[in-house]
């Protein structure tokens, strides 16, 4: 993926001779004690490759850098290009992801003005724009692209990114069997260099810990959260040790202990609540708020005022679908305060976020509203709406995140008197969870009968 004209000394030699004739130069004018005239011809006509020093002092006597000589980069092109760098990643920071793109897109049409490094980094922020516009299948092949690429070294800082990106995104696609793979393959790659445990085990860990989750392999994530707690307090800074206990509080979430899983996602909140990533604060605060809703002794009004937060800077720095499930979560705390204008308002405007292609989180959306309508005597658009998410759900694969809707669509069923609507979605339910329908002997028994 190496874009950058490769250097060699016929083409250094010629732009030397060219900028010489151009400035009325003699080979003579470009000699010093150190370089001669006889040397300055040969390196013109590509018989000689200078070294960096000669070719800075040629450079200096020519009015150029040394990289316009090495590369024919024109210096004002190329400042341009790295200030134009610099706003696309600043744009990232601050949530403008379409004028991020556009400018990432914009270098990336000009390779030619850029050095192997700045190239890594639009391509990096060129992917990290596509995912955080909720455009993942655009942003997997750059990614994949991106791993298979020699200059990027496993181990850096830019290695680690791509390769927790790309495990996040298949995550989000629903693909948690490739998401795990990567994030695995990542670890062990860490090991494997002998390094001791650093930030970047705490951010592959911390996604790979989410995959197990989606998966329901809860074991797992429980055993890397345990791995991983210590280290980040050991090494990471005040917004690794908050990514790892926010993790490790859905691991205690998904095992149903749900004080220790409030008590870690608060913390995690103590510790990230001033870090300058804006997006990452909200999700936790949509994860708090959420959990004070589970608590036994809930706060809806606290709950409400999280979530509210979390809402206004996920609409200017978020996805459609993290602003999605903070609606669905809205949904739940105006129900608890029984206001329920404002919770079908965000459960209507979260399936309008998501209108864009299938997702879990739209059928959450609509078993709610279904609820709504039937909380409040509209029982027909009640039941189209509960029909509706059920036939959305048969199309998802089977997940711990599936299985949690199953159970919620076979509890409104029961709550109706529907037994038959519920009993199936149960089923469905432990099927999602791994957990398929045990063998009936009375098969057997109805084949010996037919011999």
């Amino acid at each position: 993926m190496d874009h950058v004209e490769a250097v060699s000394p016929a083409q250094v030699g010629r732009r030397i001779r060219n900028l010489r004739v151009k400035l009325g130069l003699k080979q003579q004018d470009l000699a010093s004690t150190d370089i001669s005239a006889s040397y300055i011809s040969l390196i013109e006509s590509g018989k000689r490759a200078p070294s960096d020093t000669v070719l800075a002092v040629l450079a200096g006597k020519l009015g150029c850098s040394p990289d316009h000589l090495r590369t024919g980069r024109d210096d004002d092109a190329l400042e341009d290009a790295r200030l134009k760098l610099s706003f696309a990643e600043m744009a990232l920071r601050t949530g403008d992801n379409g004028a991020a793109l556009q400018s990432f897109g914009e270098l990336f049409a000009k390779p030619a003005l850029l050095d192997g490094p700045m190239l890594l980094r639009v391509r990096i922020g060129q992917a990290t724009a596509l995912e955080k516009l909720d455009r993942i299948e655009a942003a997997i092949p750059v990614l994949e692209e991106l791993r298979k690429d020699p200059a990027l070294a496993a181990g850096s800082d830019e290695w680690c990114r791509v390769l927790v990106a790309l495990s996040r995104c298949y995550r989000n696609m629903g693909d948690t069997t490739l998401s795990i793979e990567i994030g695995e393959q990542a670890l062990s790659t860490l090991d494997a260099l002998g390094l001791d445990v650093t930030v970047d085990h705490i951010q592959v860990g911390s996604t790979l810990i989410g995959s197990y989750l989606m998966r329901g392999d809860l074991t797992r994530a429980h055993l890397l959260a345990q791995r991983l707690l210590p280290v980040a307090e050991e090494h990471g800074g005040r917004a690794g040790r908050g990514a790892v206990y926010w993790n490790a509080g859905l691991v205690a979430l998904s095992r149903r202990q749900l004080p220790e899983a409030r008590a870690l996602t608060e913390r995690a909140l103590a510790m990230m609540a001033d870090d300058d990533n804006l997006r990452h604060v909200a999700m936790l605060k949509m994860t708090v708020g959420w959990l004070e809703l589970q608590s036994d002794h809930a706060d809806p009004v606290r709950a409400r005022e999280l979530l509210q937060d979390a809402g206004q800077t996920l609409a200017e720095l978020g996805t459609a679908v993290e602003q999605a499930r903070c609606e669905v979560c809205l949904v739940d705390a105006h129900m608890r305060l029984s206001q329920w204008d404002d919770a079908v308002a965000h459960a209507r405007r979260a399936l309008g976020l998501l209108s864009s292609g299938p997702r879990v989180e739209a059928v959450g959306a609509r078993v709610r509203l279904a609820e709504l309508h039937l909380l409040r005597g509209e029982r027909e658009d009640g039941l189209q709406s509960l029909h509706t998410a059920t036939r959305q759900l048969r199309h998802f694969p089977p997940s711990y995140e599936t299985a949690q809707e199953w159970r919620h669509i076979g509890d409104v069923w029961k709550r109706q008197g529907r037994s038959k609507e519920a009993l199936e979605a149960y089923e469905q339910a432990l099927q999602a969870s791994g957990m398929p329908a045990t063998y009936d002997p009375a098969h057997a028994l109805a084949g010996q009968r037919q011999r």
